[in-house]
């Protein structure tokens, strides 16, 4: 018998007592109306097909692997197709409203087949489930979704090269069963989050989408701001910038580290996300350190740069760093605006790996950049407008991520109070 999903019960005061209208389960605390079942109870659980390269016969067919179910969205792109017989058809062909849930792989990751394409089928690494009793499907994914997250479904798994939940025990897997009425409620409340979360996706792809043609547009001349006219010069990254490099302190003397100078890695720049500002590092070094190294200390607003490996990932420091020797850095001079060498020093990247010269570790030298050429304003001021311009579609597109970052945590929080029953929608 696999062990329960159960979790700590609730308590009142210093016993064990339930409150009332509750009840102690072996999925937790419930409501005094809510069941308890199986998966195997509320749903017909089939896999899909396995290839047979030895019996490559029938009609081409479209196959849904594991890999194309996501959470809450089926990925249709890269769709195989394999040769189905006239049994497969009948056994394998996915209906309208079909739930399909990874046997292998990220166990537990589910998504309803919402019939995107006339016809297709699935394969061994899937369960195709199918209420017996009208439980809701969509409250299901939502289920696995809070199961997989608290690694709930790991007692069920097989492991082998990677982990597998076998149909038998997937079957025995106890589920909360609330009233049908309150199934649906609990379904429309998750997917009314869902259908936000998803146009909140859809706009924050948009304003990625504007503010790449923006910096298209804006950092090639293509397009001009209102009141600017005059010629863009053609100047040397040297002729903008004193570039200097980084360092790395011995790492067998404790003395050089956890001191109070920040020290940036490429791991603090690729944390950011394509955010523009670093405000700290995850490692400091000791004055001792940076002296004994050949790491400079880059002023505050200067912008720091990967060059080895990974080439071009850039930042604004608000604060003053060191790095280690995967940079170069920029100090801007006074007739430079350091933001809008910010953007346009993020649209070079592949200009900077072109001159790496095809060698199998990627790495840009201070000589190479200093030569290397742009074209910008020769006004500071277009700079600092256009600068403008893109920090603005920036600000909007951070406020937008935090509202997506709120809105999932929200979520998160509504499934652990609906899911157990604790909020009660009927």
């Amino acid at each position: 018998m696999s062990p329960p999903l159960g979790r700590t019960p609730q308590t009142q005061g210093n016993g064990m007592d339930v409150k009332p209208g509750y009840k102690q389960t072996e999925v937790g605390v419930i409501p005094e109306e809510w069941e308890v079942s199986t998966v195997g109870r509320e749903f017909e659980v089939k896999l899909g097909k396995m290839l047979d390269a030895e019996k490559n016969v029938g009609i081409l067919k479209p196959y849904l692997g594991n890999k194309s179910v996501q959470w809450d969205r089926i990925d249709l792109s890269d769709l195989p197709t394999v040769p189905m017989t006239r049994a497969d058809i009948e056994k394998y062909r996915l209906r309208n409203g079909d739930l399909l849930v990874c046997e292998g792989g990220e166990v537990g990751r589910a998504a309803l087949w919402n019939a995107p394409i006339e016809e297709c089928y699935y394969q061994k690494a899937l369960h195709r489930l199918r209420p017996l009793r009208g439980f809701d499907s969509l409250l299901m994914v939502a289920l696995l979704r809070q199961w997989s997250e608290r690694g709930l479904l790991a007692n069920y798994v097989t492991q082998t090269s990677i982990a597998h939940l076998p149909r038998e025990k997937f079957l025995e897997v106890p589920m909360p069963v609330p009233p049908l009425p309150e199934q649906r409620a609990i379904a429309t409340a998750l997917s009314d989050v869902d259908a936000l979360l998803g146009a909140l996706d859809r706009l924050i792809a948009k304003k990625r989408d504007l503010k790449q043609a923006a910096m298209q547009q804006l950092l090639t001349g293509q397009t001009r701001l209102p009141g600017f006219q005059g010629e863009w010069e053609v100047k040397r990254l040297g002729e903008l910038a004193g570039i200097r490099s980084g360092g790395t302190p011995s790492t067998t003397e404790p003395r050089f580290w956890d001191g109070d100078v920040p020290w940036c890695t490429p791991t603090d720049i690729t944390a950011l996300n394509g955010h523009k500002y670093l405000s700290e590092t995850s490692r400091k070094i000791t004055e001792q350190g940076l002296k004994s190294s050949s790491a400079e200390m880059i002023p505050a607003n200067s912008i720091v740069m990967t060059s080895r490996a990974t080439i071009g990932e850039c930042a604004v420091n608000k604060v003053s760093v060191s790095t280690n020797q995967g940079f170069k850095n920029f100090v801007p001079f006074q007739p430079v605006d350091v933001d809008f060498l910010y953007y346009l020093l993020t649209t070079q990247k592949q200009g900077f790996i072109s001159l790496c010269g095809g060698s199998t570790f990627l790495e840009i030298g201070k000589r190479h950049l200093t030569a290397y050429e742009v074209r910008l304003p020769a006004e500071k001021a277009e700079q600092t407008a256009i600068a403008a311009v893109l920090t603005d579609m920036d600000a909007e597109l951070t406020a937008l991520e935090q509202r997506q970052a709120k809105t999932r945590a929200l979520k998160q929080g509504m499934m652990q109070e609906l899911l157990t029953g604790r909020t009660r929608l009927v």
